[in-house]
Formats: structure tokens, C-alpha cells, sequence
């Protein structure tokens, strides 16, 4: 298994990065929040890294932290969750509100991830609730529930890699009622 990665960033886009080591260029899928901590191109660069192997190919995830990279191991083992879910899931906050998510039972922020219904929001935190009690007790758990659309189709957006400021001018004169008109609304503008 390849742990981690480090060297010169040679591609730089919202999904992945390369990153040239010993003469070999590594794609690395990554997470927005992960791809917010590689530097520009040129610039030397370590994640932490994990290889899935599958029929269709080998696939190098790339994580800033080790915590991120275990919470997609945990997010990966939930049944209905492969790696691409687990790294939009993974792009919707940093790993503490990630936890604290789940540790409070926060299905809806899970919900406005692309990929994820309510059953399988509803099994993520059934799954990793007590996986996560031990990181998130030491820790005071902050409460993120909403039922703003606005809210859940910003997060949704940020999971599929567009940056914030771009998401405030997509949504800023979207009409919609529910996160997923409002969705469809700014991904028709981005065109």
C-alpha cells in the first residue's frame, strides 16, 4: 500500500492533484478540503495516501491529515458508501465537524451530499456513532442541524468541489424551494 506521497505538485484541479516523486507522477483524488492545504504548482507537498484496487483499475485517494484519511476508511466501511461518496462526503467539512455530525446525529448534513439519501445518511451514523464517540468526547460537540435549503445546497455544492465564493455567486439569484432545485439551478448557471 502506498501511506503517503511527497513530492513537487504538478497538477493542481478541484478533484485531484499530481504530485511528482522520485521521477513518478502520482494522481492523487482529494477532497476540497484537503485540496485547500496542497500548495501551487511547484511547490513540494505530503499527503497521506490510500490505494483502492478494483476490477476497472487503481485508484490513489489523498488525504492533508491522518485523521481525514481514517475517517474515509470509516466512511468507506459503511455499506452503500464507496470511495467517491466517501470523498464528497469528506469535502463537506473538516474532519472534526465531520464527527461531530455524526456524534450528534446530524443525517441532514449527510443528506445534502450528491449520492447520499436518507437511508443511507441514516446508516452512516448508526455505523460510526460509536466509532466516533471516542474521538468527538474529549472535544465539546457542536450541534450543526438546519433545514435551510440555502444552507444544504451550499454544502452539497462545496462536496462537489466548487470553491465558496464561487457558490455565493451560483446561488445568489437561484429560485428554488428545496436544496436540490436550488442545486440544479446553479449547476445550470455554471454552465
Amino acid at each position: 500500500m502506498i501511506a503517503s506521497v511527497r513530492g513537487e505538485v504538478i497538477v493542481r484541479r478541484p478533484d485531484h492533484v499530481v504530485v511528482e516523486a522520485a521521477g513518478v507522477g502520482y494522481r492523487l483524488a482529494v477532497s476540497a478540503m484537503t485540496l485547500k492545504h496542497v500548495p501551487r504548482v511547484g511547490e513540494q507537498v505530503l499527503l497521506h495516501s490510500h490505494l483502492v484496487t478494483r476490477d476497472d483499475g487503481m485508484f490513489l485517494f489523498g488525504f492533508a491529515t491522518e485523521e481525514e484519511r481514517e475517517l474515509f476508511h470509516m466512511l468507506n466501511g459503511v455499506q452503500g458508501v464507496g470511495p467517491k461518496v466517501a470523498m464528497a462526503v469528506l469535502s463537506g467539512g473538516n474532519t472534526r465537524e465531520l464527527l461531530n455530525a455524526i456524534a450528534s446525529g446530524d443525517s441532514a448534513r449527510f443528506q445534502a451530499v450528491p449520492g447520499i439519501g436518507k437511508r443511507t445518511a441514516e446508516r452512516i451514523i448508526v455505523e460510526l456513532r460509536e466509532k466516533v464517540a471516542g474521538a468527538t468526547e474529549a472535544d465539546e460537540i457542536v450541534i450543526t442541524r438546519t433545514d435551510d435549503p440555502i444552507a444544504l445546497a451550499r454544502q452539497a455544492l462545496l462536496g462537489l468541489g466548487f470553491d465558496a465564493r464561487e457558490i455565493d455567486v451560483l446561488l445568489d439569484g437561484a429560485e428554488g424551494q428545496t436544496p436540490e432545485e436550488l442545486i440544479a439551478e446553479a449547476l445550470r448557471a455554471a454552465r
